[in-house]
């Protein structure tokens, strides 16, 4: 078994990546995609954090959190926001006993700086086009492209070109 060790930074910014189960498209429902969200909303009023970005596609998601700067402890709220999602929903059930709707592991990685932030950003946002669901950013609503684009981070057109993106090959 691997001994993969985590790092936890007090106040950090991460980036996440979570996997349905066997990469079940169980994130084509729309009921699914707002449980999703409401378990998100629940975690953040016990366990506060900031999410900056987020993607949700068919089988996985991808996001960008700050933690409050005096927590680093961002295992807790995965776990919570995995169980609340699954609760009384109908799944199999492995032999830890767990249902199998998220696949054990996620992959995180802590932001080092700005350029750092903005290519995971950008990874987030482009991530409908690279894997071939929309032709344009714009097109794909679950993702917090829109809020950046009505900020300013973005421009109307951004996305038609492939921007520079993170190069880890660990991220799905």
């Amino acid at each position: 078994m691997s001994q993969y060790k985590r790092y936890y930074q007090p106040g950090g910014h991460y980036f996440f990546t979570f996997v349905t189960h066997q990469r079940k498209p169980i994130l084509t429902n729309p009921n699914n995609i707002e449980k999703l969200k409401i378990a998100i909303k629940k975690v953040k009023e016990n366990y506060p954090f900031h999410l900056t970005a987020m993607v949700i596609l068919p089988d996985h998601l991808h996001c960008l959190w700050k933690l409050p700067e005096n927590n680093k402890d961002f295992s807790t709220r995965w776990r919570l926001i995995k169980r609340y999602f699954s609760m009384g929903m109908d799944a199999p059930i492995n032999h830890r006993k767990e249902k199998e709707i998220w696949q054990r592991r996620f992959w995180e990685h802590v932001i080092r700086d700005e350029e750092d932030w903005q290519k995971h950003m950008n990874y987030i946002h482009y991530n409908p086009v690279k894997h071939g669901y929309v032709k344009s950013v714009n097109e794909w609503p679950h993702s917090t492209f829109h809020y950046w684009q009505q900020k300013g981070l973005y421009d109307d057109d951004w996305g038609l070109v492939e921007p520079k993106l993170i190069t880890n090959t660990n991220v799905e």
